[in-house]
């Protein structure tokens, strides 16, 4: 539970030899790569234990980030969503095993993007015109969430598909590796109406697909596509969680999931049989993202037009734990991502800035101030993934524009009306959270000749 041990590697699966990583040297982090075939994939450091390989966690998990300075851009990608005015992004998420990042936007498209190539070789151009896509999977219409299968690994293609729902639309499961659709899930309401999920999860073994509607739970077979789901109610007879469940999350180390409603709350819940633990309140807007730290004692909750992030103790439910202050004066979705050994949560905000928080800092009842603050964007930072491997962050950036009203009276102005939206903020980018920044060749000269 602390994050050291052994492990089965999830990409070589104990059928791999050693190598040193071409990045790190075994300086940082002591991470290795698994080679196969030529490609290079990236798994922690590989020790034999027994008849087979296993993966050891070294430290506490997070000797890889280093949060003492800014974080380095590295590249991202802008041209992908200049097609539309206004195709402003809506959160990225890197895959289990880090070998690709996926983006959603407002032109109802997922893009999956790899490990840009540079990182093996070091080499990073001054000007280059970003990254493109290696996958595009299109919705009918508005994508209300999107999650990995968290088991999946690009060793094995069956394992590699992701869900997404949007409105008016059936759950629908995509291949990650040709962007075909693999399944769809149906939810019917009452009335025999195909109605749309607003959020998804996957329980952490992939057996089952937690859905979010109007009061209520679906749970779906992931072995099992089609309408055939179980249904459990949130709110009943006046009690329990009210409002659209709008985002589903599952502690890593007890049977229980959190559930965040746009009703200010957040419910607890036995994983088997469903039945409501503690319902919390103490949020000024929806609540629209929720993450468990890697023990599983604490979920971290944020919401729309709500300064702050919550930590609550699920051992001693009802009171706040910590608060985290942010700037967030929109109604989107706001991500926010901890890393694998819980102990930096990192979030962006509506101004583009970006916050680092050492959650061992944190007392009773207290407002934590960040341990970093550095200006990503010029936009809102919607989009917070940190890699599972290597201390890369991903952002994505953009909002809704809304311009104010012209007088009618001024017609001799409408030459220089601006044009509407703005492509500008609308971009993907990737921070170097690393230490050893001479590591990066390449990348460490460009620094230097830009002082």
């Amino acid at each position: 539970q602390g994050g050291v041990g052994l492990y089965l590697c999830d990409l070589c699966q104990g059928g791999v030899g050693l190598y040193l990583c071409d990045l790190c040297k075994g300086g940082v982090g002591l991470y290795l790569i698994c080679v196969r075939g030529g490609s290079g994939y990236i798994c922690v450091i590989c020790v034999r234990e027994g008849s087979g390989l296993s993966v050891i966690c070294v430290g506490e998990g997070s000797a890889s980030y280093d949060f003492s300075h800014p974080p380095w851009t590295l590249t991202g990608a802008w041209q992908e969503y200049s097609s539309l005015p206004e195709n402003f992004l809506k959160g990225c998420k890197w895959a289990p095993d880090g070998s690709c990042l996926m983006t959603n936007s407002e032109d109802h498209v997922l893009r999956i993007f790899n490990l840009p190539p540079e990182l093996y070789s070091g080499e990073w151009q001054r000007y280059c015109n970003g990254a493109r896509a290696v996958l595009r999977m299109a919705e009918g219409d508005t994508i209300y969430d999107y999650c990995w299968y968290p088991a999946m690994s690009s060793g094995d293609p069956d394992t590699c598909f992701v869900a997404s729902s949007s409105r008016d639309n059936p759950i629908h499961a995509w291949d990650a590796f040709n962007g075909t659709l693999k399944a769809s899930y149906r939810p019917y309401n009452h009335l025999d109406e195909l109605t749309a999920a607003h959020s998804l999860c996957y329980t952490p073994d992939g057996a089952q697909l937690f859905s979010g509607f109007d009061k209520m739970v679906r749970i779906f077979e992931t072995s099992r596509p089609g309408r055939d789901c179980q249904c459990r109610p949130t709110f009943h007879k006046k009690q329990g969680q009210s409002g659209i469940i709008s985002c589903i999350a599952f502690s890593p180390s007890q049977d229980l999931y959190a559930c965040g409603s746009y009703s200010k709350s957040i419910g607890l819940y036995s994983r088997h049989e469903g039945a409501t633990l503690a319902v919390l309140q103490g949020h000024h807007g929806g609540v629209t993202h929720l993450v468990f730290s890697p023990s599983g004692h604490c979920v971290y909750s944020g919401g729309r037009k709500d300064p702050e992030i919550l930590c609550w103790d699920v051992r001693y439910p009802g009171k706040v734990l910590a608060s985290l202050r942010r700037n967030v004066t929109t109604n989107q979705r706001m991500y926010f991502d901890m890393e694998m050994s819980g102990r930096y949560l990192i979030s962006g905000d509506t101004q583009g800035l970006v916050s680092v928080w050492d959650t061992l800092s944190m007392s009773d009842d207290s407002s934590v101030l960040p341990l970093l603050q550095f200006q990503a964007q010029s936009d809102c930072v919607n989009g917070i993934s940190l890699h599972p491997s290597y201390p890369l962050l991903a952002t994505a950036s953009g909002q809704r524009k809304f311009l104010e009203p012209y007088d009618s009276g001024e017609e001799s102005l409408e030459a220089e009306r601006p044009p509407q939206g703005g492509a500008e903020g609308n971009s993907l980018q990737l921070w170097w959270c690393g230490t050893g920044q001479r590591r990066l060749s390449g990348y460490a000269l460009l620094r230097e000749e830009d002082g």
